[in-house]
């Protein structure tokens, strides 16, 4: 390790992830957070995903990001201005710049800094050169050639190994933060069983990562939080669609009426429809439509039938269900409409 690396204690950290959809950001942010809570951290988080149905990649409707506090006290939101923004590509960094706190830590995916994807993203000039950045502290790493170097030796497609560089910046974020790799690992291989190919090239593009901010001397400084001082006993992660999904149940115990649950997958409501196929023996039906308006229909003829129906979507579905909804304000008819996040013009939200 440099000697010129020092590391400092801190309260509470708030770092966000983020990227184009397909780079895999959400999975980053939940390993980074599950590693906190395995730590013995508070956590708390905030999964944010474009409003769009599969936006052009690269540009700015098409960002997805994730963001978490970890802390040594407890905590109740995931943070208002991170301390640390990972953008994975200039649309990342144009979307999310503006909530970083002066002085706070900025990583960039230099790789992705295009003359093509500056233009997608509206920025006249490249940052990393015109010196607009100079109010953060900023981490260069060129995180896409840097993967594909770690996993020279594999015998994977350049596609597969492109969609390793979130694990390779995970890893680097590890390190600043000194959290342990042995919990992603251990998912990874138990994610990744049937594909041991793969499996094995994120393990080596997490460990890249790690590595990397081990040897180079662009870092100056670790990051430490320490655990948080909570009374003992049990605890679980939940999110909040784990948890509508269980207060689903609850609702079919309490009243003592058949639940059905019609949905068509939509990110980011599948995990309703996925917790409660689980739990058929508490009185729960569920159907995977072939699209949003069979799924609202499906739960709107459950409710004529004496059951509770429910559907549930993200924004740009609830448009879709609209005719079904309207038939159901006509005909007087009881129905319960879960619309997960993605808000934005058009898409079911103000």
């Amino acid at each position: 390790m440099p000697s010129k690396i020092i590391e400092k204690e801190l309260e509470a950290a708030i770092i966000r992830f983020a990227g184009d959809s397909g780079d895999g950001m959400q999975l980053t942010g939940d390993q980074f957070t599950d590693t906190s809570a395995m730590m013995g951290n508070d956590i708390a988080t905030f999964p944010d995903f474009p409003a769009e149905i599969r936006a052009p990649q690269g540009t700015l409707p098409g960002v997805s990001s994730f963001q978490l506090q970890f802390s040594k006290h407890e905590v109740f939101t995931p943070g208002d201005a991170p301390d640390v923004l990972v953008a994975m590509n200039p649309a990342a960094l144009r979307v999310n710049l503006n909530d970083l706190v002066k002085g706070g830590i900025l990583v960039i995916n230099t790789d992705s800094f295009t003359e093509e994807n500056l233009k997608k993203a509206n920025w006249n000039t490249n940052p990393l050169l015109n010196h607009s950045l100079k109010d953060y502290s900023l981490i260069q790493v060129p995180v896409s050639s840097l993967t594909k170097n770690a996993l020279q030796t594999t015998h994977i497609k350049l596609t597969e190994v492109n969609r390793c560089k979130n694990f390779f910046a995970l890893g680097l974020m590890f390190w600043i933060y000194g959290r342990t790799l042995d919990h992603t690992i251990k998912w990874i291989n138990e994610k990744f069983g049937k594909k041991p190919e793969i499996a094995e090239a994120n393990v080596m593009a997490l460990k890249a990562g790690y590595n990397y901010g081990d040897i180079t001397e662009t870092l100056q400084a670790r990051y430490l939080v320490k655990k948080a001082d909570i009374q003992p006993g049990v605890y679980r992660k939940i999110t909040g669609n784990e948890a509508t999904a269980l207060g689903i149940v609850a609702a079919a115990r309490l009243t003592g009426k058949q639940i059905f649950f019609g949905s068509y997958p939509i990110t980011p409501a599948s995990d309703i429809l996925h917790q409660l196929s689980k739990h058929k023996n508490f009185n729960v039906k569920t159907f995977q439509a072939e699209d949003e308006i069979a799924a609202c229909g499906a739960a709107l003829g459950a409710s004529f039938g004496g059951n509770i129906g429910i559907t549930s979507t993200s924004g740009p579905g609830v448009c879709l269900k609209s005719e079904m909804i309207n038939l159901a304000v006509m005909v007087e008819l009881p129905l319960v409409i879960i619309n997960v996040q993605r808000g934005g013009p058009s898409t079911g939200m103000p």
